[in-house]
């Protein structure tokens, strides 16, 4: 086993601000984007925020562009665990260095190893230090000095690097699992253009065009509403105290992502009454009804629910709709449907609200699509399930791996397990099988 020694981080390494860049600069497209807190997720990792990014078209000093492999670090506790939560830049030329982010910068090669410490600073041992001694009451804050007191036990170098191997072998593993799902998403979206919106489906060349009330559509398809095809509950209206740490599973805003997309670490358990019209069940369609701000990213957007958290049923908020169409092979074309521009325009049109975008179950029942033939929708219905499943039997893995890395990452960081006796193969196979 490695021997082990205790230093101040400090010692190794510092902790350089960013810079303050300029709000009159902040633009929604461009090509640089400011790093945010936001761009953290609590148990460290980077987290584009795609459809939100900051861009900028000032002028900045040089320095303050990262690079991929940068390691960066949240000084602000914009959101719970977030103070310390660890990053790496995951491309060239692209994010800024604001000065709210510490860009962690290895001074003695020989002590300490940059993925090691990435791996270190995620760990609880290193974050209850930074909470301990952070200073702000509805905020919390540290500073470079504050992160380079932090004192840790380390091995020698050599270690350290296996250790950051291991870890970053269990991060790349969830991140292509992750990649792969977005190839099949992808390959579900770009089938229902092809077939829905360029009317370009298997045997479309027998098929005549014929005028109706939304334009052009083959012959045989017909326009509906979504309330001819769908019926529309609204979530549960409930109160806080009905939030508990143990409780039935329930879907809220946080779990949509902007333009569609079911974000799983966004659930919240709930405990109190509820009606079954509030019920959802794995691979039911949902829709965000409201969007927090008036940029409205959310409104409109659809999600399904998924099998992990949800096999045993769930709820939803308010703040969403439960969109059940009459027959199941429905769904995945109005999922795609309601991810595409003309929907989201259309929501983002009716909704009203001057601090908090909404609209009504009403809005949403008037929609018109054109509805397929039946042979033409059954054989999309197979397709699109078939790449949802494979899907979420990635993410399924994906998850139960990074539950692997948590429950590694303390322990070998502090030398509770021996990376030298660690079975790698064997701990990946246990997690998802």
């Amino acid at each position: 086993m490695s021997k082990w020694c205790e230093l101040e981080l400090g010692q190794a390494m510092r902790v350089k601000h960013g810079w303050a860049f300029k709000g009159e600069h902040f633009r929604d497209r461009g090509e640089q984007i400011v790093l945010t807190p936001g761009n953290f997720i609590d148990r460290g990792g980077f987290k584009p925020k795609n459809g939100v990014e900051k861009f900028y078209d000032g002028s900045y000093p040089s320095q303050f562009l990262l690079r991929r492999g940068d390691v960066v670090t949240a000084m602000t506790e914009q959101a719970k665990g977030l103070l310390g939560s660890t990053a790496t830049i995951p491309l060239n030329e692209t994010y800024l260095h604001n000065q709210r982010i510490g860009l962690i910068e290895i001074t003695d090669p020989e002590m300490l190893d940059l993925r090691f410490v990435y791996h270190l600073m995620n760990a609880p041992a290193v974050r209850r230090q930074l909470q301990a001694t952070a200073t702000g009451s509805k905020v919390r804050h540290t500073a470079p000095e504050r992160i380079q007191a932090v004192r840790v036990e380390v091995p020698d170098i050599s270690a350290q690097r296996v250790i950051a191997e291991v870890l970053d072998a269990i991060d790349a593993l969830v991140e292509n699992n992750r990649r792969r799902v977005d190839v099949l998403e992808e390959m579900a979206r770009a089938t229902y253009r092809e077939w829905f919106v360029n009317f370009r489906y298997p045997g479309h060349e027998d098929v005549p065009l014929v005028n109706s009330a939304l334009g052009p559509i083959p012959e045989g398809w017909k326009p509906a509403s979504v309330g001819e095809i769908a019926v529309v509950d609204k979530g549960l209206s409930y109160k806080g105290v009905h939030l508990t740490d143990v409780g039935v599973p329930m879907a809220n805003l946080k779990c949509i992502a902007p333009r569609g997309g079911f974000r799983r670490n966004g659930v919240k358990p709930y405990s109190g009454p509820y009606k079954p019209r509030h019920s959802v069940a794995p691979g039911d369609l949902v829709l965000a009804n409201t969007d927090l701000t008036q940029s409205g990213t959310v409104i409109g957007s659809p999600a399904l629910i998924p099998r992990r958290g949800f096999a045993q049923g769930g709820l939803l908020s308010h703040h969403l709709f439960a969109v059940r169409p009459v027959e199941e092979k429905l769904t995945h074309l109005l999922y795609q449907e309601f991810a595409g521009p003309t929907f989201r325009a259309f929501a983002r049109g009716v909704a009203s609200g001057t601090t908090v975008l909404g609209f009504r179950p009403a809005d949403l029942l008037s929609y018109r699509l054109a509805m397929p033939a039946d042979v033409v929708l059954d054989q999309y219905a197979d397709l699109a399930d078939s790449l949802y499943r494979m899907g979420e039997e990635l993410l399924d893995a994906a998850e139960s791996l990074e539950s692997l890395r948590n429950r590694l990452l303390p322990k070998l960081v502090t030398g509770q397990i021996d990376v030298s006796t660690l079975d790698f193969d064997a701990q990946v196979e246990g997690a998802v099988a």
